[in-house]
């Protein structure tokens, strides 16, 4: 024991590591399709690991882990959160306030009721509305208050209490909240009311399994005897389905496709489109050609492209089609993805900003479709270090700033200063791609490593009284902590459906995105049998991430009793 004892006093940051790893691995364990996470998992860990000593960790080290993680999570949310300021969003945007707004009051409540302290009233905010950055922004604003060391360490360890007892209730109750006890407050079942979606999405008829018409991609050569005479244009209205003439070879030289051009008897031509609709052609065009130079001389591509052109923002598929015009040509969408889930395909299907497209097509005419929508996803691009350390430190360096509210100095602290320019940085960088890289890689790989190395310090550091926190005030902190997170959600998706007049599948994704719990989606798509719960998640996870992380300063100046 002696031995454990002088590795802890000399070399902490090994336990780090440990905590790490041994919470990441308990936090992939699935026991019927559910896990509680590595966040929970690394703190719990952290915090038993925490009974064999008393770690030290210098203060730059968790300022700096945690700046990693929530500039991130701001660089992230950045383009959808600015994006979601309109009219298109506004409901969304609104059920996400409503959570926030909702949570706040209840543990303002709780804490005069119960006299609770700060940390124990910020650590019940991060962990029943599941924002585990609200410890980080509280810890922060904490840091500020000039308390003495041994009171602040104990505030942070009531914070770390109070997230480890509720974290892992919210997130279940979460999961269970949106596919099950949702749709009974709406009194809608979720399955049938995802098909009409389906349908209306679909423009009324029956919703097309796998939507093979945008998926399923060809390039064909024809060689030209019935369409003789006739225009490029009128062939490709015919054939319909956005089908394009790509190629022309006559008489071994090639013409240009012009909308005007005449094809001649003998012509061969590319056609590009739909499976279904260039095979239905044939009678239209002639004989079908064995043409594989033709084919092999016409560069094809199918590249992902982030949307991040803001007045595509909530348009449908079928608006942004008549919107960039000629843009579009010979461009069809195989995929939309949001946030790593794939999206049902319509031409009322709506698209956001952060929404990744996957296009097939000419290179030339994705690249000339590319600059219209956002940038291509390039794997093999590398993290502008120089912009994510100046954002940092310009994150930084704004939460030094305070103002008073009565006798207590408000602040972001450097937490909320980092969300804030990552949020800017994120944007920015939607407006010149050519600086800013980071990709989703990189991104995850920054926040898993931030968040996770900040609360192994956050455990590890106040382990010893926190599970002494956890003892005293262990049954009252799980009582609240249902309440904090079921009545936010309950009120949330009253509004959204009676006030709002939400779709009801949309509001299930809406409402998983509020709370941050992405995982709350699947469980809503299983139930519905549809991936169009998917439709409600991506602007209230972006407002949801900035409001609940902003809450942490705020309750710290609400509750701080000096």
């Amino acid at each position: 024991m002696d031995t454990v004892r002088w590795i802890v006093t000399t070399a902490p940051e090994i336990f780090l590591l440990l905590a790490i790893a041994i919470g990441t691995i308990l936090g992939r364990i699935r026991i019927r399709g559910f896990s509680i996470g590595t966040t929970a998992c690394i703190l719990i860990v952290a915090v038993l690991i925490g009974q064999l000593g008393s770690f030290t960790f210098p203060p730059v080290l968790r300022a700096v882990l945690f700046s990693l993680f929530v500039f991130t999570i701001g660089y992230r949310s950045g383009p959808e959160f600015f994006a979601s300021l309109s009219v298109r969003t506004l409901a969304q945007v609104g059920l996400a306030l409503v959570i926030g707004a909702t949570g706040l009051v209840l543990v303002l409540v709780f804490a005069r009721v119960f006299t609770l302290d700060t940390g124990t009233a910020a650590g019940l905010t991060a962990g029943a509305l599941t924002q585990s950055s609200v410890i980080g922004t509280a810890s922060g604003a904490l840091a500020q208050l000039g308390l003495p060391s041994d009171v602040l360490k104990q505030q942070e360890a009531n914070i770390a209490a109070g997230y480890a007892v509720t974290y892992v209730l919210g997130y279940i109750l979460t999961l269970l909240f949106v596919p099950f006890v949702a749709p009974r407050l709406m009194r809608i079942d979720l399955k049938a009311e995802a098909k009409k979606l389906e349908a209306e999405l679909a423009g009324g008829a029956p919703p097309k399994t796998e939507n093979l018409s945008y998926r399923k991609f060809q390039a064909r050569a024809y060689r030209i005897s019935a369409s003789a005479g006739r225009s490029v244009a009128a062939i490709e209205a015919e054939i319909g389905s956005r089908t394009v003439v790509e190629r022309i070879v006559r008489g071994g030289t090639d013409v240009k496709p012009q909308p005007d051009t005449v094809l001649e008897t003998g012509d061969d031509i590319v056609v590009t489109g739909p499976t279904a609709a260039i095979v239905a052609a044939k009678p239209v065009l002639g004989a079908e050609i064995d043409a594989g130079e033709l084919l092999r001389n016409l560069p094809g591509n199918v590249i992902e492209v982030l949307v991040e052109n803001r007045d595509l923002h909530g348009r449908s598929l079928r608006e942004i089609v008549d919107r960039l015009g000629e843009n579009t040509r010979g461009v069809f969408l195989r995929a939309l993805t949001r946030m790593g889930r794939e999206v049902p395909l319509s031409p009322d299907t709506r698209v956001y900003i952060g929404d990744v497209m996957t296009l097939v097509g000419s290179a030339g005419n994705i690249a000339r479709a590319t600059t219209q929508v956002g940038h291509a996803l390039n794997t093999s691009d590398r993290t502008d270090i120089a912009f994510l350390a100046v954002g940092i430190a310009a994150g930084l360096l704004a939460g030094l700033a305070s103002f008073k509210v009565g006798t207590v100095a408000l602040t972001l602290g450097g937490g909320g200063g980092a969300l804030i320019a990552g949020l800017v940085c994120g944007w920015l960088r939607t407006r010149k791609p050519g600086i800013g890289a980071m990709p989703p890689a990189a991104q995850q790989t920054l926040s898993d490593l931030g968040l996770g190395g900040f609360i192994a310090a956050v455990g590890l550091g106040n382990g010893l009284a926190a599970w002494s926190a956890i003892q005293a005030h262990g049954l009252l902190l799980v009582g609240m902590g249902i309440v904090v997170t079921l009545v936010p959600m309950t009120v949330g998706t009253l509004v959204a459906y009676y006030v709002l007049r939400m779709n009801p599948v949309v509001t299930c994704g809406a409402l998983a995105g509020a709370m941050t719990v992405d995982a709350a989606v699947t469980g809503a798509c299983d139930v519905a049998e549809s991936q169009t719960p998917v439709l409600g998640v991506a602007v209230p996870y972006a407002v949801g991430n900035v409001v609940l992380t902003v809450l942490g300063p705020i309750v710290v100046a609400a509750t701080f009793t000096g």
